[in-house]
């Protein structure tokens, strides 16, 4: 059975306003270092921006991805097993995802994402791929434990988290995040739910930045959309001419930064309330951490999850490593 058009968990206003997003903003915006989660940056002009992206030669973390699940789907399949339900948190257009579906042969497959336009599309197109693969798509935000369709509650489940998108958040918020995928896939007789994440690699400065300053600045354009998003669905008056996109590396944090700066003073609103940037300050829109092996195994650990097996590309720039729900335990 297959259902393309899937189910919506969104908590949305009487406009139809995602009421996290409102909440999220105003409330980043108040701070004194203005913040907005990442997460946001994905409307529909968002995701097809970071499609955009992940085709510019500056960025390589796609094709270092693409490379390992290309390169090693005999190893997933006899590490997973068949028949299992492949769960992907924050799907986008599941342009990774065949590659591990043809390795593996799921029984379902169940793409999670906020941006639920976006999602049906590409479930719909996955689903003409492999007629033999149930899809269940579900507009949630995965941020936060998700109810899967009933038709994969007995299934053994694997989790897929592709990209780098862990590394766009805090330690605290990525451990949390960790935590509820753990709680949204459950638990099955058939043994404990496995995870499939990417993570990038600490590399050098000047790639690093090259990667998130590209030359024909499609990542500025899917920065500054957050603002324009701001202004379409919360009746803003950011002046997005006033902004500019900012990247650089964090060395302290093992992270890229990504800001938007203004470029002159300016007030204005969003959602009735009002606020204001002075020339030089920044909005907080994404971090992106890198990690090494070790700091890599210590999130999963504190997340909830035991590293089973771990992947790079030819050029070591990225990896993907395949983790198990960690068994519960009173004692060291």
């Amino acid at each position: 059975m297959k259902t393309e058009q899937g189910i919506a968990l969104v908590d949305r206003d009487e406009k139809g306003v995602v009421r996290a997003f409102r909440d999220d903003v105003l409330q980043g915006l108040d701070q004194h270092q203005k913040a907005i989660p990442a997460r946001w940056l994905y409307d529909d002009a968002g995701s097809q921006l970071f499609e955009d992206i992940t085709d510019l030669p500056e960025y390589y973390p796609t094709r270092s991805e693409t490379e390992i699940l290309d390169a090693r789907g005999k190893e997933f399949a006899e590490l997973i097993g068949k028949g299992r339900a492949v769960v992907e948190f924050g799907s986008g257009s599941s342009v990774k995802t065949p590659l591990l579906l043809r390795a593996i042969n799921p029984s379902a497959y169940v793409p999670l994402d906020i941006s639920g336009e976006f999602l049906r599309e590409s479930a719909a197109t996955l689903a003409k791929k492999f007629p033999d693969v149930d899809v269940f798509p579900v507009e949630a935000d995965f941020m936060r434990e998700v109810q899967l369709p009933d038709e994969v509650a007995d299934l053994p489940k694997l989790g897929f988290f592709p990209g780098s998108t862990i590394g766009n958040m805090v330690p605290r918020t990525a451990v949390d995040l960790l935590r509820s995928m753990r709680a949204t896939l459950g638990a099955e007789e058939g043994g404990r739910p496995l995870l499939l994440i990417g993570m990038d690699l600490v590399k050098d400065q000047q790639v690093l930045e090259a990667a998130y300053n590209d030359s024909r600045g499609v990542t500025g354009e899917f920065n500054l959309n957050l603002a324009r998003r701001i202004n379409r669905e919360l009746e803003g008056t950011i002046p997005v001419d006033a902004l500019r996109h900012t990247a650089p590396w964090n060395d302290d944090f093992a992270r890229i930064e990504m800001h938007l700066e203004a470029l002159e003073d300016f007030d204005f609103e969003v959602a009735g309330k009002r606020f204001s940037m002075r020339k030089g300050e920044t909005i907080h829109t994404e971090n992106s951490h890198k990690f090494t092996r070790r700091s890599a195994n210590t999130l999963l650990l504190a997340g909830g999850w035991t590293p089973q097996a771990r992947w790079t590309d030819s050029g070591d720039r990225f990896s993907l490593i395949l983790a198990e729900a960690t068994e519960k335990r009173d004692a060291p």
